[in-house]
């Protein structure tokens, strides 16, 4: 039988590195997760530490809670797919890189479909600034500048001060890059250059942007997410990757088996934008 060699490590790996490559929402969550008994689990925390006014009679030593989090891992996700000699693919490193590609771009786009859902669970909202599920925003160029110092202020009131990010869809991303051109650096004080392609991280007034189309909408208005790392927490697993015969063809199957889990931890660091594409000017 041609699987008889069949090296799960191999393909393993190559799924697991085209995944990641694959994936937008992870550059964003906790994936400081580890995954035990069908759940996620977070050990290297603890719980807050009191301030207290020192007096005469001595200091009392508080004894630190531990704030242990977790939660289920309950998206079971498979990819299954014909190849016609396992043992030549695994030989020949362009062919199985190209077949885990192929696994892993339409894994990603699930698992970014799922984590994008999460923005009903956002804290940080405002109706009149940000939008909301029932009045969007009606975006144009000339209004980013306000939008973008209202995400960061919000975080910022909510005591969020790492890097924030924000992923959002292609329309944004093309105001952005629409209003530096027009208005010029000095308003936008942007970095860098909008002619890059914006597959990685775009530095923008203080931001990490990212851009997906997995971003959640309903045809119109988008929820655009934005945040700080520590917002969501994200854990993934390969379970199985294995060979099969396939009797009723003249060739081999590999399926593989994935389980992933994500949820808000801290929802007063997650903030969402609802908004739609307006025109360039106004």
């Amino acid at each position: 039988m041609s699987f008889e060699l069949f090296k799960p490590t191999l393909w393993s790996t190559r799924y697991i590195n085209n995944t990641d490559k694959r994936l937008v929402f992870k550059n964003v969550v906790d994936t400081s997760w580890t995954i035990a008994g069908g759940k996620a689990m977070k050990v290297n925390e603890i719980g807050d530490i009191t301030v207290s006014d020192y007096t005469s009679t001595g200091v009392t030593f508080q004894d630190i809670p531990d704030a242990q989090k977790e939660f289920p891992v309950n998206q079971k996700k498979k990819f299954a797919f014909q190849i016609k000699d396992v043992d030549k693919a695994q030989m020949n490193v362009k062919l199985m890189d190209g077949a885990m590609k192929k696994a892993a771009f339409a894994m990603g786009d699930t698992i970014d479909q799922y984590i994008a859902s999460l923005y009903g669970q956002a804290g940080i909202t405002n109706a009149t600034n940000l939008g909301s599920s029932t009045t969007g925003l009606n975006l144009y160029a000339n209004m980013m500048p306000d939008l973008i110092t209202y995400m960061q202020r919000y975080l910022k009131e909510s005591n969020a001060h790492e890097r924030p990010w924000c992923v959002a869809p292609p329309w944004f991303m093309q105001l952005i890059g629409y209003g530096m051109y027009t208005y010029g650096t000095k308003q936008f004080d942007a970095p860098g250059s909008v002619n890059q392609q914006f597959t990685g991280a775009f530095p923008f007034m203080g931001f990490d942007f990212f851009e997906s189309n997995n971003v959640s909408n309903d045809g119109t208005d988008y929820r655009i997410m934005f945040g700080t790392r520590d917002a969501i927490g994200f854990a993934m697993q390969l379970q199985e990757i294995e060979a099969v015969r396939l009797e009723a063809y003249f060739s081999d199957g590999i399926k593989g088996l994935n389980v992933y889990g994500a949820k808000v931890i801290r929802p007063d660091h997650l903030g969402c934008v609802y908004a739609q594409f307006s025109g360039l000017t106004t």
